[in-house]
C-alpha cells in the first residue's frame, strides 16, 4: 500500500525506527550482559514479535493472556508480576512463565512452594517508598499507600525462603539518574537480602532509546549490581522499545468556532489516545506548534460525546480545513493496548510501515469488533 490509499484514522508502526530501538537496547545487553524483556503493556503488536525476538531476551506479562501472547507469538523467556493472582489461573501460568513475581506476603505463601514444585522461578516485588517522579502520580509506584509491592518492613528471613529473585519497578518514562538513585534506597533497605537471590529485576519505566538518556550511567548500575550481588539483571522497558516508532493519523471532520477554533477530528482522546486524558500529556503533532507560536491556534477534538475528549491546543501556518491528514507522533506505546470503542467508535488500522513508503495493512476493525464484545 501507498500512504495515499491508508484509512484514517489508523496506527503506523515505523519498521525502520522500531529495528534503531531495538538496536540500541541490544547493544545494553551486551556490553552488560543484562537481559531485556519487552512489556507487553505498553506494546503487543505481535505481528512484530518475530523481529523483537531478534533483539531481545523475552517479554514481561501482566496477566495471563499476556503470558499466552508471548509464549505463542515470541517463544522466548516468559516473565509475569500481578499485585494478585487468580488461584484457578495459577497452574497455567506456572506452565507458560519462567519467573512468576509476587507481590505481598500472602501472594507468597499462597503460591511460592506451587511454583517451585513446577520448577519456575518465584519472586518478590518490593517497594522501596523511594518516588522520583512529579506530575505522574497515577503511574508512581512508590506513592503513599500504594498497593505495588512490599515493603522493608514486612520482609523476614521466612518469607524470602524460597524466593529466588527480587524485582522494583519504581521509574515512568525517566532517565538512569532516577534508577541511580532508586539502587540506593533499595540497597540500603534490600542489599543485605540480594545477596541471596539469583536475579534482580530493575522493571520498567526507563527511557533508554529517548536522545537525551544517559546509557554510560545505566551500563554502570546493571554493573554494579551484577559484580556486587552475583545475580543475573533483568530490565523490562515497554516504551523504550517502541519510543517514537509509531504515528496515528487522523482526518478533520470539521472546522468550527466558539470563542476560539475548533477542530473535530476522526480520532478521539478517550478512545485511540487514552493516556492524552489519564497521564496527561500533549502528544507530537507534525508540523505544528504552541498555542499562538504559528499563525492559526486550534483546539483538537474528537467526535465522541465526552465534552473532555480534547487532544490540545496547536497552532499552524494555515488554517485547518475539512480533509486536511495529521500526522500524531509517538503512538505505538500506550495506544493501541488501552484503545476502546467508547460511542460505537470504530478502533484505527493498524499499519505497518516496512520500508520507507511500503505499508502493510495489519489488521483492520469493523461493526463486529465493537458488537461481539459485548455480547
Amino acid at each position: 500500500m501507498k500512504r495515499e490509499e491508508l484509512r484514517t484514522p489508523c496506527y503506523v508502526i515505523q519498521k525502520e525506527k522500531l529495528i534503531k530501538n531495538l538496536e540500541i537496547l541490544r547493544e545494553i545487553c551486551q556490553e552488560t550482559g543484562c537481559r531485556i524483556l519487552l512489556a507487553q503493556k505498553a506494546f503487543s503488536m505481535f505481528a512484530v514479535y518475530p523481529l523483537i525476538g531478534k533483539h531481545l531476551n523475552g517479554a514481561a506479562a501482566s496477566g495471563l493472556f499476556e503470558a499466552r501472547l508471548a509464549a505463542e507469538e515470541l517463544g522466548k523467556e516468559n516473565h509475569i508480576f500481578s499485585p494478585a493472582y487468580r488461584e484457578e489461573e495459577m497452574p497455567e501460568i506456572i506452565r507458560l512463565c519462567d519467573h512468576i513475581i509476587l507481590n505481598s506476603p500472602a501472594q507468597v505463601k499462597k503460591y511460592k512452594d506451587q511454583i517451585l514444585a513446577g520448577g519456575k522461578s518465584p519472586g518478590l516485588r518490593i517497594n522501596p517508598r523511594f518516588s522520583t517522579q512529579e506530575g505522574h502520580e497515577i503511574y508512581d509506584p512508590c506513592a503513599p499507600g500504594s498497593r505495588l509491592g512490599t515493603a522493608i518492613d514486612q520482609i523476614t528471613e521466612e518469607l524470602l525462603d524460597g524466593i529466588e529473585g527480587l524485582h522494583f519497578h519504581t521509574l515512568c518514562e525517566q532517565n538512569s539518574d532516577a534508577l541511580s538513585d532508586t539502587l540506593k534506597a533499595v540497597e540500603e533497605q534490600f542489599g543485605p537480602y540480594m545477596h541471596r537471590m539469583k536475579w534482580i529485576n530493575f522493571g520498567g519505566g526507563h527511557h533508554i532509546t529517548r536522545e537525551d538518556y544517559d546509557r554510560e550511567l545505566l551500563k554502570k548500575c546493571i554493573r554494579h549490581v551484577q559484580d556486587t550481588y552475583g545475580v543475573q539483571v533483568y530490565l523490562e522497558p515497554g516504551e523504550a522499545v517502541a519510543l517514537n516508532a509509531g504515528i496515528l493519523l487522523t482526518e478533520v471532520l470539521e472546522v468550527m468556532e466558539n470563542e476560539l477554533s475548533i477542530a473535530i477530528l476522526d480520532t478521539s482522546a478517550a478512545c485511540h489516545m487514552p493516556d492524552v486524558l489519564e497521564m496527561p500529556y500533549r502528544p507530537p503533532l507534525k508540523d505544528s506548534g504552541l498555542p499562538g507560536e504559528k499563525a492559526f491556534t486550534f483546539r483538537l477534538g474528537g467526535p465522541t460525546c465526552l465534552a473532555g475528549d480534547v487532544i490540545g491546543d496547536y497552532s499552524f501556518d494555515r488554517k485547518l480545513k475539512c480533509g486536511d491528514i495529521l500526522e500524531f507522533g509517538d503512538m505505538a506505546i500506550y495506544s493501541m493496548v488501552k484503545n476502546n470503542t467508547f460511542n460505537g467508535m470504530a478502533l484505527p488500522d493498524i499499519v505497518l510501515e516496512e520500508n520507507p513508503g511500503d505499508f502493510r495493512l495489519i489488521r483492520r476493525f469493523g461493526y463486529q469488533d465493537f458488537k461481539t464484545r459485548l455480547s
